[in-house]
């Protein structure tokens, strides 16, 4: 099944924290941190290590979804001659988790933060991640500040980062910040965004990358039950992923000139995924003429349409396949780009939720600085890479996870009900086995054919025959 984002309003019923509670035994989720690692994060949060240089007068600002308190990223974007200045500050990790200890510890054990519908399993405590590191407003806090120098068409012509204290001036969201662009009264560092994002955009589609736009599954409560419905991204978060992206190139630059690193890497998709692609956008009526490349044809979809949003969630099978490779002493992998960002790429903005980024930090700080990375990071990276695979199937399993039991409250009451959708894909060794996408509510199953091949991208009216929450399992047939 494709991956898909999920988030839940209002207070879940106690069903969905009986079954989420069942996956997290399941899974081995950690339960809350020992006492020891909370002992020294109380500390650290008393007494961080903070740098010498004070870049509190710069105005940042951080843009998350409303309810965000572990903020990695402030932002702050001026022009610069004809081109712009992008500064980036991360949250630094560094400067309270100490190298050897339980806390370390811990998120070696843990690797990413976990995400339920109904509450997260935090990669730090939240006296760090939700208090004294995240980069909340009006608070003094240090960072790894980004500087990154751009051109008139948004090249970067010149990077730098290195610690210091810096301080948010104020919180926003997307909805906020879109609002605010689009009616023309954002000042200029906010303003920006759009003008710096659109650059980044293009950049992006001359070098061939691609930015799925996929539709987040949303789960909203109204009059005590609840709607399952597909939210499409706002343009002012993609602009924002942009400025992600950027720095994520820059730090993947620094440590291949470096010698020394951890880059994300996807390798190129095979013939056969992208034939397989063609033939559902075919089946969906979505019309890719051959001379079309596919990254181009991703920019011309729109994810309020129905077949679209489905051939958009196909398309993340493509970047399956992505992990970490580690490189030392100037020897370089055989591959170094990550195959949808058409370059080069790291993961270094959010350290607060992914461990990694606490390593590629302080390796592109050293590389600035001239010199060698700590010996703390030399000694971990080989055992990283595995960590972080651990972490990112055990995140991607809570995921496939939570959509499922959700998908299987939702409708435990409705066996024998039917509903109008499309059958978005197919399995080729078994036709009668597929996956259909219902018009409503926005739930994504699989169905099963008595012995008939499915009409892949048609319309179909299917009949539910199971949903049982226990069992994160919801089935359809042909009506």
């Amino acid at each position: 099944m494709p991956r898909r984002h999920i988030r839940v309003t209002g207070a879940p019923e106690a069903p969905l924290r009986a079954a989420l509670t069942a996956l997290r035994a399941e899974l081995a989720v950690p339960e809350g941190f020992p006492p020891e690692a909370l002992a020294e994060a109380e500390r650290a949060a008393r007494a961080p290590l903070l740098p010498a240089e004070d870049a509190t007068d710069i105005p940042f600002l951080t843009i998350d979804p409303p309810a965000s308190v572990d903020l990695d990223q402030a932002l702050h974007l001026s022009r610069r001659g004809t081109g712009y200045r992008v500064r980036y500050a991360i949250a630094d990790v560094a400067a309270f988790v100490v190298p050897g200890t339980a806390l370390d510890a811990q998120t070696h054990r843990r690797a990413t933060t976990l995400y339920f519908p109904d509450g997260k399993v935090p990669l730090h405590p939240a006296v760090l991640s939700e208090g004294a590191a995240s980069l909340l407003p009006d608070q003094v806090r240090p960072a790894a500040l980004w500087t990154l120098d751009l051109d008139a068409d948004g090249r970067t012509v010149a990077v730098d980062v290195h610690r210091a204290l810096v301080r948010s001036r104020a919180r926003l969201d997307y909805a906020g910040v879109q609002q605010a662009i689009d009616s023309r009264t954002a000042e200029e560092p906010l303003a920006l965004l759009e003008v710096i994002g659109r650059l980044r955009e293009a950049l992006e589609i001359e070098r061939g990358g691609i930015s799925l736009n996929v539709p987040e599954q949303e789960i909203v409560e109204r009059d005590h039950t609840y709607e399952l419905t597909y939210r499409a991204p706002l343009p002012a978060e993609a602009w924002n992923a942009q400025l992600s992206l950027l720095t994520g190139m820059a730090a993947a630059d620094l440590m291949i000139a470096h010698g020394t690193g951890v880059l994300r890497t996807l390798p190129a998709a095979p013939d056969g995924a992208v034939g397989r692609l063609r033939r559902t956008a075919h089946a969906l009526h979505i019309d890719w003429p051959h001379h079309l490349s596919y990254d181009r044809l991703i920019r011309s979809l729109d994810p309020h349409d129905p077949r679209h949003a489905a051939f958009l969630q196909e398309c993340t099978t493509l970047l399956r396949g992505a992990g970490y490779t580690v490189f030392r002493d100037g020897s370089l992998p055989p591959i170094t780009t990550h195959a949808a960002v058409a370059a080069p790429y790291a993961h270094c903005t959010a350290p607060l939720r992914r461990l990694v980024d606490r390593y590629t930090s302080e390796i592109c700080l050293a590389a600035v600085a001239g010199q060698d990375p700590p010996d703390w990071v030399l000694t971990s990276l080989d055992a990283l890479r595995g960590e972080m695979a651990d972490g990112g199937r055990r995140a991607g399993a809570v995921e496939r996870g939570c959509v499922d039991i959700v998908e299987a409250l939702l409708l435990k009451d409705r066996v024998g009900e039917v509903f109008d959708g499309w059958v978005v894909d197919v399995e080729e060794r078994q036709p009668a086995l597929g996956t259909v996408q219902l018009e409503s509510p926005a739930i994504i199953g699989r169905i099963e054919a008595d012995g008939s091949p499915l009409p892949l991208g048609e319309r179909l009216r299917v009949r539910l025959t199971r949903a049982d929450p226990a069992a994160a399992t919801v089935r359809f047939a042909p009506a």
